[in-house]
């Protein structure tokens, strides 16, 4: 009886800790970071840290004539450029799609490509004009972009990106090097950049 009473102790000691550790890494706050590395001149490095949910209740207090109430109105853009361009819909389809290339183009200097690959929209762009070695890749979740362009086919959810953002954990979005530059945009749990 003294078994059954300690097994039944320590079956309520596991499940009460495995309880409290998935319900504090649901509840940890995430973190998007931007990192800016400079080489020239005094080799300045900038740093930019915001929590999530700040960015959540300071989105929506930003007031444009394009941006409102956390949207990024781009009626404008494909007027001008004469374009008419159902985001939800592209979306839907490229979600749909099998993972692929969609875009090469390969040149003496620059070579891009945009591809589906594990639910990722992937974009690897490199250049090297000039002597110079530029290189940006992005990485971002389909979910992702399908909450940028959830709303209509006339704006980009800012917002809705935030909230997609927060239960991707890690996940590092843009890589840049430009030269004597380099950017990188990532989410995760921690408040600093190193």
């Amino acid at each position: 009886m003294r078994r059954a009473l300690m097994g039944a102790i320590l079956a309520f000691v596991a499940i009460t800790i495995i309880f409290v550790a998935v319900a504090s890494a649901a509840d940890q706050e995430m973190w998007l970071h931007v990192k800016v590395q400079s080489t020239r001149g005094e080799g300045e490095t900038v740093r930019v840290n915001v929590p999530i949910s700040l960015a959540e209740k300071v989105i929506p207090l930003i007031k444009s004539d394009e941006f409102h109430g956390g949207k990024i109105k781009i009626g404008d853009i494909r007027q001008t450029h004469d374009v008419d361009i159902d985001l939800p819909a592209l979306m839907a389809a490229v979600r749909d799609t099998k993972d692929g290339e969609f875009v090469t183009v390969q040149s003496k200097h620059e070579n891009v490509r945009v591809a589906k690959e594990n639910g990722n929209l992937v974009v690897a762009v490199r250049d090297s004009k000039d002597g110079k070695n530029e290189k940006v890749d992005v990485t971002i979740p389909l979910s992702i972009v399908e909450a940028m362009t959830s709303t209509n086919k006339d704006e980009i959810d800012v917002l809705a990106v935030l909230k997609a953002l927060r239960s991707h954990g890690d996940l590092k979005l843009v890589t840049a090097v430009d030269g004597d530059e380099t950017v990188g945009v990532w989410i995760d749990s921690k408040n600093t950049i190193e």
